[in-house]
């Protein structure tokens, strides 16, 4: 062995471990005085070192010496933190003196608390208005080129079912139809029976003042069928079919089925979108008129027991109140409603990225979405209906 590498070897024996030195008084104190390097190089070796020594003695308290140490780090820090855990002593028969000023940074990164060492401080940054303002900006620009290409694709995705209509997986079509249509009819039936009836109860307050208790049929089929019936059953949906399809994309994404998609080949649009946005398309438009049927039943139920109408007169009024325009426009606004309700809720699905918690985010942003957007074009049917009169 050459005398380089002895001194090399000499060096890494000498580094394996801080100098330890300790001592005991009459009290039960016992002092542990640290001297050398207690770093990631020597922290292991260390800290067996003074566990052995110390468990070899009893002791009341505990006190670590530091004033001859030269360098202590992040690994250092943790012996100290790991010894008193292992010889699980109590904070306050544990204490550290004499650590040189720079090293108390140092120190203060592990919690010297021994009854809740699993604590953690979270700080949070006080970032400045001006970059919370861009890294918001950043994050709706981001949202805004997702939007697009997710548009984008659906476009290709339907010219490729024009171009070859067998593409369309038709099976999945008919279970969404059910899931969004067939098992939404008995809430969409209820919710819109009772809102018939309240509305011929309520306005039958004031018609029955003036002798005009027959115009509540007018009232309630015209409100039903050209505003509420729309706008009622596509929240209903938003709710129930928008946040299944949401949920049920964004599983797919963070247990990377859709990556597999992409690799045996298939569309994931093609294969998961469209087949969604053409059942909601097929079935909020019929659930919209179940809808008015049954509020209709409602309000007509009112006028028979309450207003002393009779069932033929009432019918008669609600079929001459409604015209063909109306039942358009109404079936109009649910087309408008059910593209957006599958749309939000698949490219929700689609952006979903992280754990199970954005399961539940992304299902709970479709929703958000979709009744922000469903109110917003309801309110530019109206603007274009008052320049349409």
């Amino acid at each position: 062995m050459s005398y380089l590498e002895a001194d090399i070897k000499s060096m890494i024996t000498q580094t394996t471990s801080a100098l330890v030195n300790i001592s005991k008084t009459s009290s039960g104190v016992c002092m542990v005085r640290l001297s050398g390097r207690l770093d990631v190089g020597t922290a292991a070796e260390s800290l067996k070192n003074i566990t052995n020594r110390l468990k070899q003695n009893s002791f009341t308290n505990l006190v670590i010496d530091l004033e001859k140490i030269d360098e202590i780090d992040d690994y250092g820090a943790l012996v100290l933190d790991e010894l008193k855990k292992t010889l699980n002593i109590h904070s306050t028969r544990f204490s550290i003196i004499n650590a040189p000023e720079k090293f108390n940074k140092t120190l203060s990164l592990v919690a010297q608390d021994a009854d809740n060492p699993c604590t953690l401080i979270s700080r949070r940054a006080n970032l400045s208005p001006i970059i919370q303002l861009g890294e918001s900006t950043i994050t709706i620009l981001t949202g805004l080129k997702f939007f697009v290409s997710f548009i984008g694709s659906i476009v290709f995705a339907i010219f490729r079912i024009i171009k070859r209509p067998k593409a369309l997986r038709l099976d999945d079509v008919v279970l969404h139809m059910k899931t969004t249509g067939v098992d939404a009819l008995p809430v969409v039936g209820l919710i819109s029976f009772l809102l018939g009836l309240i509305m011929a109860f309520m306005s039958s307050l004031q018609l029955q003042k003036f002798g005009a208790n027959l115009y509540v049929a007018s009232l309630v089929s015209l409100a039903m069928v050209s505003e509420l019936g729309p706008i009622m059953t596509a929240i209903i949906v938003a709710g129930r079919s928008g946040s299944a399809y949401a949920a049920e994309i964004s599983t797919m994404k963070i247990s990377e089925e859709v990556d597999a998609l992409v690799t045996m080949g298939f569309d994931p649009t093609l294969f998961l979108a469209i087949p969604r946005i053409a059942a909601a398309v097929l079935v909020v438009p019929i659930l919209t008129e179940f809808a008015n049927l049954f509020a209709i039943s409602g309000g007509l139920l009112i006028g028979i027991t309450m207003l002393d109408l009779s069932a033929t007169s009432y019918i008669s009024q609600t079929i001459k109140t409604l015209t063909l325009f109306e039942l358009m426009w109404g079936l109009s606004k649910s087309f408008v409603f059910a593209v957006i309700i599958a749309g939000v809720g698949c490219l929700r699905g689609f952006q979903a990225k992280g754990g199970a918690s954005s399961v539940g985010h992304a299902a709970t942003s479709a929703v958000v979405t979709s009744i922000f957007l469903i109110v917003l074009f309801d309110s530019l049917f109206a603007v274009i209906r008052s320049y349409w009169g």
